[in-house]
C-alpha cells in the first residue's frame, strides 16, 4: 500500500490547480462571443475570429478534461485508491504522481495506451 504517500500534499495539490482552472473557466466566460458577421469584417479576419474561437473552445474542452481527472483523484484519495493505476492496480511512481497528481495510470499502462 502507497502508506508513505504525503496525502495531504497530493490534496492541496489537486485542490490548488482545481481553483486555478474553475478561476480561468469563469474569466474565461465573460469574455464576449467572437463576431462572425462576414458583412462588418473582411473575410481574412473573419477567418481569423474562428480560428481563435476554435482555439478556444478546445482549450475549454481540455480544461474540462483536466478538472475531471482532477475530481476523480480527489475522490480516489477520499477513497484510499490514490496512487494504483485504474488499470492494473499497481503503485503508481511517486515521481509520476509528483510531475501529475491526477494522473490515473502507471508508466506501464500508459505506455500499453499509447502503443494502440
Amino acid at each position: 500500500m502507497h502508506d508513505d504517500l504525503d496525502m495531504e500534499y497530493f490534496r492541496k495539490r489537486l485542490e490548488e490547480r482545481r481553483a486555478t482552472l474553475l478561476k480561468s473557466k469563469k474569466a474565461a466566460k465573460s469574455d464576449a462571443p467572437v463576431e462572425l458577421d462576414q458583412a462588418r469584417i473582411g473575410r481574412l479576419s473573419r477567418m481569423d475570429a474562428m480560428q481563435q474561437q476554435a482555439m478556444s473552445q478546445a482549450a475549454a474542452h481540455l480544461s474540462n478534461l483536466e478538472l475531471q481527472r482532477i475530481e476523480a483523484a480527489l475522490k480516489r484519495i477520499d477513497t484510499g485508491e490514490y496512487g494504483y493505476c485504474v488499470v492494473c492496480d499497481e503503485e503508481i511512481a511517486e515521481g509520476r504522481l509528483r510531475f501529475d497528481p491526477s494522473v490515473l495510470t502507471c508508466i506501464a499502462c500508459a505506455r500499453k495506451a499509447e502503443a494502440k
